[in-house]
């Protein structure tokens, strides 16, 4: 299941506000970002739909998929089979408590260089 989409705009600000109003009827709110930087949107079921300045620091792209794993052995099995087919690192598998206290992930970056993370948003089971 695909956890949250990151797409690149050429106006923050601007998008941000499009999306706020454009979001109303469906009931998707604004949940958290950086100024200048990006913004996320709670788009149900524990999916976000993000929105990033084009000039954003790395490890953003232009296109950033989260795929959701079922536990953070899958994650780095993900990001060793990912760097086994070509890929590249972007972000060794491990604790993320920057975006939330049991955020674990990897991010590789794909053959057209975007990047692709795996991630679980759960305590690890025996914690």
């Amino acid at each position: 299941m695909i956890d949250h989409i990151t797409i690149a705009v050429s106006d923050l600000s601007k998008s941000k506000l499009f999306y706020e109003k454009a979001f109303l009827p469906l009931g998707y709110r604004l949940t958290f970002g950086k100024e200048n930087i990006f913004w996320a949107f709670d788009i149900g079921n524990g999916c976000l739909f993000e929105i990033q300045q084009t000039d954003g620091p790395p490890p953003l792209t232009h296109i950033h998929i989260a795929f959701r794993a079922r536990s953070q052995a899958e994650v780095d099995a993900f990001h060793h089979a990912a760097l086994e087919a070509g890929g590249e690192d972007n972000g060794a598998p491990g604790p993320r408590p920057e975006y939330t206290p049991d955020y674990y992930a990897c991010f590789v970056l794909d053959p057209d260089g975007y990047n692709i993370e795996a991630m679980i948003n759960q305590p690890a089971v025996g914690t």
